[in-house]
């Protein structure tokens, strides 16, 4: 009979252990911890207004989630900066309040971030391929910025070489010899300030979500930080002229709370990473039609785009990186801005 209990001891012990092993879903992460998948709710922010190209990327990036996850992974979408000015939603993110944005580098944390944006790091698409690509030094050196805050890079996302929106035609734009004499919205990144200043604009610091309102009232003649697609997406209706300067490429990012990220198993991780390589490259695909599409769009809007010569640009380009790049190195770390710049002419 004690016998007979023992093994009867033994018996449920070796059917708890199964159990506990394949009675879930679940995978070993990284420190030997199986990872349980499990129901969750999420939510993720974004810039731009519901029905934009943006908006329909999130949105495909979400059902593709919740498909791959077998409907585990539900997460609702919050368009036009309904959470908070992304520079706050990305803290929000860091502290696993908010478990998602789609959104540019914020820089309030961080301002070594602002590199993502600085001027004239490249002028054209190929040039801004090799610049992001994966595993390059740029994108090693931002993933570890975005860590320290808490926070994991899951896809970069192009959008497009950016401009200035005006609410009234400058009179020369062409010459970097005179002052503009306007005043236009800058983000809070000191590279934007000097590009401003250099290109012979006057610059005023505000938060993206005040930028349209300020256009509105007068309290600024334009904008910079943004391009064809954001300008027609969010300001077409106080924009009268914008100017196509190439100014910057715009590289935003999907990233997630580094504590939810640490929370999920090695499947859900690899099924998050391979869902974002997929929206990545896709974008690639169709940014810089869609750039050109938008300057189009704002062209139809009664907007009016002044085209420059590629010698233009060149010398925009030329009076920035000579001017403003020596300015805000220091800012974003000399040695990574000397690596990234060293082979750009």
């Amino acid at each position: 009979m004690k016998i007979f209990k023992k093994m009867s001891l033994i018996i449920v012990s070796m059917v708890l252990l199964i159990t506990s092993i394949t009675g879930c879903t679940s995978s070993t992460s990284a420190g030997g911890e199986n990872k349980e998948s499990k129901a969750r709710k999420w939510k993720i922010g974004h810039v731009r207004p519901k029905g934009t190209v943006v908006d329909n990327d999130v949105t495909e990036f979400v059902n593709n989630v919740k498909e791959a996850s077998d409907g585990l992974i539900e997460i609702e979408i919050y368009p036009s900066s309904q959470l908070g000015d992304y520079n706050v939603v990305q803290e929000r993110v860091g502290m696993a309040d908010i478990e998602m944005q789609l959104a540019p580098a914020g820089t309030n944390v961080d301002k070594s971030l602002g590199i993502s944006s600085a001027p004239y790091l490249a002028t054209n698409w190929d040039e801004a391929r090799e610049l992001f690509k994966r595993d390059g030094v740029l994108i090693n050196a931002i993933e570890e910025k975005f860590e320290k805050q808490g926070i994991k890079v899951i896809a970069s996302y192009p959008v497009y070489f950016g401009g200035i929106a005006l609410a009234k035609e400058p009179k020369d734009p062409a010459n970097l010899q005179v002052s503009q004499n306007m005043k236009i919205r800058v983000p809070g990144i000191k590279s934007y300030e000097a590009t401003a200043e250099a290109l012979g604009y006057m610059a005023t610091p505000i938060p993206y979500a005040e930028a349209f309102t300020a256009m509105q009232t007068g309290i600024v003649d334009g904008a910079i930080g943004s391009g064809a697609e954001g300008y027609y997406s969010s300001f077409r209706d106080v924009t009268k002229c914008y100017l196509p300067l190439n100014d910057h490429f715009e590289m935003w990012y999907l990233y997630m709370s580094l504590d939810v990220w640490n929370d999920l198993s090695d499947d859900e991780k690899k099924m998050l990473e391979e869902i974002g390589l997929k929206l990545e490259e896709k974008r690639y695909e169709t940014a810089e039609a869609d750039q050109k599409e938008f300057e189009n769009k704002l062209k139809e809007e009664g907007i009016k785009v002044i085209e420059f010569t590629d010698e233009e640009l060149a010398n925009f380009a030329k009076k920035v990186r000579e001017t403003v790049w020596p300015e805000i190195k220091d800012e974003f770390g000399a040695e990574l801005f000397d690596s990234v710049t060293e082979n750009i002419k």
